[in-house]
């Protein structure tokens, strides 16, 4: 029967759509299921990718602006053409899309549009407006469903002033003040993109210090830095109440500890302040799959949920919500079903902001070393003294590694630099195979390169830096 699968797979974006390739390379018969037209879910489609996009234009359009002259070029007026801008990184992710298309065909992944609702353990309904429901016959669900935006209890999404991040990737124009409420990966890349092409930018974070999960020392260099570029902050501060208007949003924002509020107005929105498992009208209650209280769904070590035969990953189970951990668990978890052996070390996943400079990191924390009672020894070494970072006038952060005071192992790496995120993967690479900080130091590193800094920081850790 054509609709009789080995697996289905519920949802198609980095997690979903890798999980269905790997599992038909491994020679299951597979089906993918996607409520989108277009392949990639969120990632692909109104996140990761289309906000690179704009990070990368609005970034060229700052130095134009502002950064060329003093290299002697000289430009007489820069002019910002948003629409234009927004049609170049539609057509990315449209490329991007078709291109995923066409993987799904050349490894026989049908490719299915529609709602899915889990009807059994061996059962995929797929609702489709204008067509008759399908019934899928399956072995195995993967459910890869991803994560949509947490909204404030006071204000309603409408996409036009207040917004998410999808929201704020199709603004028509440059915003004269936006208010983003949530100090984290998404809110800051979003404030840097609109910082860069003229609007005024705020950030609220409840907490005392935005992007809270990262090492204090990195958080606080990247936070004077961004001020540096004009975003403002405001901590340990919450929003109470928001009223929308034709001509912009007025505010209630008052001390995270209580105290006088004061009020915010401006154009544009954006709430930040995380992101919740999409696993609406799944049908997973009815079955009895067990969820945390977050509404992350609980998997065991091979992936399965509490419902033999039905499998999750990614961004609605525990861990990183990261595209590059939802590829890697839709990879482990298939692997696992066609009787192979799969893991994923969520301590090994690296973190990434897109702001520039970018901010990345791997392993451990600072703090996170101290309340765990680990001995550990720091190296660390500023851009500012790296040949690469001064030749292209970019000196702005710092490597800083993290090792253990007896083995010397690696346990956390963090890097504020210009491409942060391509220089911490040697970092990866070998804190995955249990790396020193002296094997790092003792790698020919390629002169000059911005990774001389890792060598450097690897040196630092047992105090013989070369170059400060």
């Amino acid at each position: 029967m054509p609709n009789e699968f080995d697996l289905v797979v519920i949802g198609a974006g980095p997690g979903g759509y890798v999980a269905a390739i790997r599992a038909a390379q491994l020679g299951l018969k597979v089906a993918c299921v996607d409520r989108r037209t277009s392949l990639g879910g969120t990632c692909l489609n109104v996140g990761c990718i289309p906000s690179k996009a704009l990070l990368s234009a609005s970034k060229k359009f700052a130095d134009a602006s502002n950064n060329l002259s003093e290299y002697g070029i000289e430009i007489s007026s820069v002019n910002l053409n948003l629409k234009k801008m927004m049609a170049k990184k539609d057509s990315i992710v449209s490329e991007l899309t078709k291109g995923v298309e066409f993987l799904l065909k050349k490894n026989n992944v049908t490719w299915i549009t529609g709602k899915a609702k889990i009807k059994s353990p061996s059962e995929v309904e797929v609702i489709s407006k204008g067509a008759k429901n399908v019934l899928l016959k399956t072995s195995k669900i993967l459910i890869a469903t991803g994560s949509e935006s947490t909204p404030l209890p006071n204000l309603k999404f409408d996409e036009k002033r207040v917004v998410t991040s999808t929201g704020a990737l199709e603004l028509s124009e440059v915003p004269k003040h936006l208010v983003v409420v949530g100090g984290g990966y998404i809110g800051l890349e979003m404030g840097s993109i609109w910082a860069r092409l003229g609007a005024k930018v705020t950030v609220v974070e409840f907490l005392d210090r935005i992007v809270p999960q990262m090492d204090v020392e990195i958080g606080r260099k990247f936070q004077r830095i961004l001020k540096m570029q004009g975003i403002d902050f405001k901590l340990q501060t919450k929003v109470t109440q928001g009223e929308v208007s034709s001509s912009g949003v007025s505010l209630n924002i008052e001390p995270a500890g209580g105290g006088t509020s004061s009020n915010l107005k401006c154009d544009v929105v954006l709430v930040a302040i995380g992101r919740a498992p999409f696993i609406e009208d799944l049908g997973i209650e009815k079955l009895g799959i067990n969820c945390d209280k977050k509404g992350f769904i609980l998997i065991d070590g091979d992936f399965e949920t509490s419902v033999p035969g039905i499998f999750a990953i990614g961004d609605c189970v525990p861990g990183p919500m990261l595209a590059h951990k939802a590829e890697e668990d839709g990879i482990a978890a298939v692997e696992i079903m066609a009787g192979q052996t799969g893991h994923v070390d969520y301590n090994l996943v690296p973190g990434v902001i897109y702001t520039h400079p970018e901010v990345a990191s791997i392993g451990r924390t600072e703090e996170e070393l101290k309340e765990l009672g680990i001995p550990y020894s720091k190296g660390s070494f500023p851009f500012s003294a790296n040949s690469r970072a001064k030749a292209v006038n970019e000196t702005e952060g710092l490597v800083k590694i993290l090792a253990d005071a007896k083995t010397d192992k690696v346990l956390g790496v963090h890097i504020i630099s210009p491409d942060a995120g391509t220089v911490i993967h040697e970092c990866v690479t070998a804190m995955t195979y249990g790396a020193s900080a002296e094997d790092i130091a003792r790698t020919c590193h390629a002169h000059p390169t911005l990774n001389e800094a890792v060598k450097e920081a690897a040196l630092a850790v047992d105090g013989r830096t070369i170059h400060i």
